[in-house]
Formats: C-alpha cells, structure tokens, sequence
C-alpha cells in the first residue's frame, strides 16, 4: 500500500451527512405524520470545548483551599443535542418563549420527554462516533 497524504486533506475527507430522526411522535406535521429532526456531526475541538465547559470546581470538604474536577453529564448532553440540533432551531426565541423557557439546551430539555430526550441523544452520539452514553460517561470520568 503506497503511502499518501492527500487522502488525508480537507478537501478529500468524507464529510458526514446531517441526519433525520424522529425525536418524538408528539411533534407531528400538517399530514399527522411525526417531524423529523435534523441532527450534525461536531468536530473533536467542538466537542471539548462543550466538555470543557461543564467540568465544575469543587471545594474537597475538610481541605481549605483545595478543589477537584467534577464533570457535570446532564448538562453536557443538553449541550450536545442542543448543539447537534440543525431543526427545528432551537435558539428561536418564538420557540423558547412558547415552552417559557431561555436558552437551546433548556428548551431541548423542556420539549422532550425524559425516555425521549435519552434515545435523541443516543442518536446525536452516535452520530458523532460514539458508541452509547455510558461508554462516554465512563471516558469523561477517567
């Protein structure tokens, strides 16, 4: 096997299309029929920043002055999905305010069912090449 690094370039990769995916049945279009939801693929420098941005300071009880790293899951898989999510956008502020809340990652969370919210997440990384949310809770921990 010859060895090549234009295989490599940017213009030569692959890109990974956008996904459709039915979130919820309750969301349903004018033909009663359940509407899709567009989802994308992040990149890894995306993806720690989002990470990076949900690990918290705590104060280690009985040692003044000294903290740990705590990853916060939850919040990072609403970042996530919100960020994951091309339709329907999630930063329209109509949207927000029908829902009452502010934010995409409040609004993805307020919008979906607990049960529906886990499999659209499980979509979104699995999407992005991760294999389930566990695996990447375990890996986010160590």
């Amino acid at each position: 096997m010859a060895k090549s690094l234009s295989a490599f370039f940017a213009q030569n990769a692959k890109k990974v299309d956008n996904q459709f995916v039915v979130a919820s049945p309750r969301f349903v279009g004018e033909d009663g029929k359940p509407m899709p939801w567009e989802i994308c693929c992040i990149t890894a420098a995306e993806n720690s920043q989002l990470r990076k941005s949900c690990m918290k300071s705590i104060p280690v009880p009985g040692r003044r002055g000294q903290y740990t790293q705590e990853f916060d899951a939850a919040a990072y898989q609403a970042k996530v999905s919100a960020r994951c999510t091309v339709y329907p956008n999630l930063n329209d502020a109509e949207l927000q305010a029908s829902y009452g809340v502010m934010g995409a990652e409040q609004l993805i969370t307020t919008m979906l069912t607990a049960g529906e919210f886990e499999d659209f997440s499980a979509k979104i990384l699995e999407l992005n090449g991760f294999t389930t949310t566990d695996e990447l809770i375990d890996e986010a921990k160590n």
